[in-house]
């Protein structure tokens, strides 16, 4: 249990990391001012993004294309109904919904393609070494 939250959290760092300089860039670019509640629902959206991404588990049982469809539509439940509950303090307008799920998409991609890149370059390697094992006996 401590290495999966050891992996969690370098997985929340390393993406938040990610999407925080390429906001930061982007605003550069732009020249657009981000305050701080952009900020903070950035970080909670790489929460709830690494969260779900680290349950990949749980979906064993069915195909990799089912089990991202899954757990894309799983993090944008959970987004939303973070949104959902600081828009009683922030209301938040239609086109404002659609802006954070396309600021949450796009990101998102990128990084579960880098995290399923890397796992299935762990279940290839995985299965060379239970290959391997086989052979020797």
């Amino acid at each position: 249990m401590k290495e999966y939250f050891k992996k969690l959290f370098l997985g929340i760092c390393i993406s938040y990391t990610a999407v925080s300089i390429t906001a930061a860039v982007i605003n550069a670019i732009t020249g657009m001012e981000n305050d701080n509640s952009n900020t903070l629902v950035m970080f909670t959206f790489c929460v709830i993004a690494s969260v779900v991404l680290s349950l990949y588990t749980l979906f064993d049982n069915v195909s990799p294309l089912a089990m991202m469809i899954i757990q894309y539509v799983a993090a944008c439940f959970f987004c939303g109904l973070f949104l959902l509950i600081i828009s009683r303090w922030d209301p938040i307008s239609p086109r404002g919904w659609f802006e954070y799920y396309r600021s949450f998409t796009i990101p998102y991609i990128i990084i579960a393609g880098v995290f399923y890149y890397y796992l299935s370059k762990e279940v290839k390697e995985q299965n060379r070494l239970i290959h391997e094992i086989q052979e020797n006996k």
